[in-house]
């Protein structure tokens, strides 16, 4: 996995940023948890996510607005 687990591809998901290896979006995975799926419930749903990768998405989003 690269040194981030979350990448943009303009070939994967129209450039959207996904969690390295899947198509799975950061925006699926902050949908999930706003709608209160648990992370537990996301990698359940999805077992190629991580604990790590989901703290990734939610600090990617964070620090965008940090900015």
């Amino acid at each position: 996995m690269p040194a981030s687990p979350i990448v943009s591809d303009p070939n994967i998901m129209m450039g959207k940023p996904v969690v390295a290896g899947t198509r799975i979006t950061v925006e699926l995975i902050l949908e999930e948890l706003a709608a209160g799926t648990s992370a537990e419930e996301l990698i359940v749903g999805h077992p190629a996510l991580t604990p790590e990768a989901i703290s990734a998405a939610v600090r990617s989003t964070t620090l965008k607005h940090e900015d």
